[in-house]
């Protein structure tokens, strides 16, 4: 007779097993559907093995939409906003970590604060700033929303309060400026934190769709996310082959970017304490 911790655990593994395959299932749709010909994405009931192949769904879009200028627009977008946020969260964090100054914790409560304030909220002051600073239609304007993230500056500081304050006060002792301990001690002790927080914000920054709808005007200054909406509606929400086939194109970036890095993600979200 199966014993209760076994049978706890096989449980566990097929309702895992039918939740996964069910999120999956319209991802499985959206792929086998963009490799499908035109005649055969209409066909009811609909097939979820392809009866044939073909490329011809991403030739059109690549022949009729500009990809590879709106990927190099969310590339620029998603590496400097990433770049900005792992160093104003890590320093902001080292601060607050570690150093002791009036009103550090009600700046901090502040700060927690702004975790829960929505983005809808402040879209409005923000818009204003940007357009005082004549960052409108900017990819500049873009990244600016991206500079500071009070989660980051939270994860960063609950993970360098882990590392040991003897190495930084020796390090003061040696003569040590502020920005040598910052670069020399405290960044190589937080590379998980580091690593997690560059993959969050990669992904956060690459499918943010409402910011850039608001800042960029021109379609030669869109990411990924408004390009993607632009090519549907020039689709008049028909042609489902090549719509599948942009969104596809749209993603793989990233799901390649997941892929190869899911082993440090896993291995960041359990050094950092993050809980899902």
């Amino acid at each position: 007779m199966m014993s209760n911790k076994k049978f706890t655990k096989v449980t566990s593994i097929v309702f895992l097993g039918l939740g996964s395959a069910i999120m999956l299932l319209p991802f499985y749709w959206m792929v086998t559907t963009s490799f499908k010909p035109a005649l055969e994405a209409y066909r009811m009931p609909p097939t979820w093995v392809p009866t044939s192949s073909t490329l011809d769904s991403f030739r059109q879009v690549f022949a009729t939409f500009p990809f590879i200028h709106l990927y190099l627009n969310s590339i620029i977008v998603s590496v400097c906003a990433t770049a900005l946020v792992v160093f104003t969260s890590s320093l902001a964090g080292y601060i607050f970590a570690k150093f002791s100054f009036k009103g550090k914790e009600i700046i901090f409560l502040f700060i927690l604060g702004g975790m829960m304030i929505p983005f809808q909220a402040i879209m409005i002051p923000l818009f204003k700033i940007i357009v005082a600073f004549g960052l409108i239609n900017t990819l500049t304007g873009v990244i600016v929303a991206w500079v500071i993230s009070p989660f980051g500056i939270f994860m960063m500081r609950q993970f360098i309060h882990t590392v040991p304050s003897a190495l930084i006060d020796s390090a003061r002792i040696d003569g040590a400026s502020f920005f040598g301990i910052y670069i020399r001690i405290v960044l190589p002790l937080a590379k998980p934190a580091l690593l997690i927080l560059a993959l969050f914000n990669f992904l956060w920054s690459w499918n943010d769709f409402l910011w850039p709808l608001i800042i960029i005007s021109s379609p030669e200054k869109s990411t990924i996310p408004l390009g993607l909406a632009m090519f549907i509606l020039a689709r008049g929400g028909g042609n489902t082959h090549l719509i599948m086939a942009g969104s596809l194109i749209a993603i793989f970036p990233v799901l390649v970017f997941f892929l190869l890095t899911q082993k440090n993600i896993v291995k960041g979200v359990v050094l950092t304490g993050l809980k899902g």
